[in-house]
């Protein structure tokens, strides 16, 4: 047989072989958070581990928690030196106009662009909202904001949102879903660590105007368990809802929940999930870089099989009651054809624990394999026939394995 048709026969007759590493009995898992939220996703941000997903993609009314997005695109604005710190912008007779959560902003006002941010952010203000909206505007219009929050929002891969304004404010079609929005905190957070800390911050007097409304509604910033942000919402049609993040050592928990019945009921909820989120889950390191995971056989190669690894240590979150659990399958193609590169990726590496989704890592090769001489075609040759004649006898259980098929 000619090493043409050794290839040849190796093209055909290889197989995807699925070895499991490790698989223990999952006694005990992280307990599953029963929210009584409508809608609700939980994420620990330092791993992209989804901890809790209820209903999360479902479109619905968003209530103050969409004025995320005009923050969002506000500090873009910044940052790109279309919107300056420090300006002073006009607040129109429609800005004014708004009720609600407010800055009391009137038509006499010219007000600093970081003022605004914290109306918005501390204080919701509907008013404050608007105003940078109609600066940042193609048209001048919260309108026309709107339209372009819109666009914005899909650019950055948030398919279930569409806004109407840009404060919230109950109308038709402005829509939120819960994991749109822990992802656009996730951006928050990651894009601009400068402005972040105004999340934190709890108490905002502008200018001297009604003290009783200068008090952050987040109500975890207080309770010392590393909450850092966001953002609450209230209608009547929306329920109580808040997007939050906290941080406790290395990790991060970002969330959004919707459809409580009151303010003290969103708070309790908001608390149980950071608690239930540090407590029940660890970030541990589970395989090394470099240590060999799996063993594949090698064809047409100077080595007969070589060694599996995974680039990076492997840093995944794991249930903190049965860290022991995790179940491990190397999945590549086997047997692997010379030549090979080191820390070429030949597979992967899927890990689960019960109760989390999966983690797929890449696998690669722990050492190069270069092409063998004449004795290592050979040796492929006769494995490529063996495997051939295997297979044929399977196909044909009367056909004698010594006659090759026709």
């Amino acid at each position: 047989m000619s090493v043409l048709q050794a290839k040849h026969y190796i093209s055909l007759w290889v197989t995807m072989l699925c070895c499991a590493l490790m698989i223990m009995p999952a006694q005990v898992s992280a307990q599953a958070f029963q929210t009584r939220a409508t809608a609700a996703y939980v994420i620990d941000q330092t791993t992209g581990t989804v901890l809790l997903d209820k209903d999360s993609g479902r479109p619905m009314p968003p209530a103050s928690m969409s004025k995320l997005m005009t923050i969002y695109m506000s500090f873009e604005a910044i940052a790109e030196g279309r919107l300056r710190i420090d300006e002073k912008l006009p607040v129109s007779r429609h800005a004014s106009a708004y009720t609600g959560s407010s800055m009391f902003l009137d038509t006499t006002d010219r007000v600093k662009v970081e003022d605004l941010l914290r109306g918005v952010i501390i204080l919701s203000g509907n008013d404050a909202s608007a105003v940078l909206a109609e600066a940042l505007s193609p048209d001048g219009s919260e309108a026309g904001f709107a339209r372009y929050m819109t666009r914005r929002a899909q650019d950055m891969g948030l398919h279930n949102s569409t806004f109407a304004n840009s404060n919230g404010w109950p109308a038709a079609g402005h829509r939120m879903s819960m994991r749109d929005l822990a992802i656009l905190a996730e951006r928050l957070i990651a894009d601009y660590p400068t402005f972040y800390p105004l999340f934190s911050e709890r108490e905002f007097l502008f200018d001297g105007r009604v003290p009783a409304n200068s008090q952050n509604r987040n109500p975890l910033l207080e309770l010392g368990i590393g909450a850092d942000g966001l953002k609450t919402g209230h209608t009547q049609e929306a329920g109580y809802g808040l997007v939050g993040s906290a941080k406790q050592g290395e990790r991060r928990v970002i969330f959004a929940i919707t459809g409580l019945q009151s303010a003290q009921a969103r708070a309790e909820e908001a608390e149980k999930i950071v608690n239930w989120a540090f407590r029940q889950f660890a970030q541990r390191d589970v395989f090394d870089a470099g240590a060999q995971i799996a063993e594949a056989k090698v064809w047409m190669g100077d080595q007969t099989s070589i060694g599996l690894t995974v680039p990076e240590t492997a840093t995944l979150l794991v249930p903190a009651l049965s860290a022991d659990t995790m179940k491990a399958e190397a999945v590549f193609n086997s047997p692997l054809v010379a030549p090979l590169g080191s820390g070429e990726q030949v597979g992967e590496l899927v890990i689960t624990f019960k109760d989390l989704p999966e983690k797929r890592l890449p696998l690669v090769t722990q050492a190069a394999v270069g092409k063998g001489g004449f004795e290592a075609r050979m040796r492929t040759a006769i494995e490529v026939l063996r495997v051939k004649w295997a297979s044929d006898t399977e196909a044909d259980p009367g056909a004698d394995p010594a006659q090759p098929s026709h």
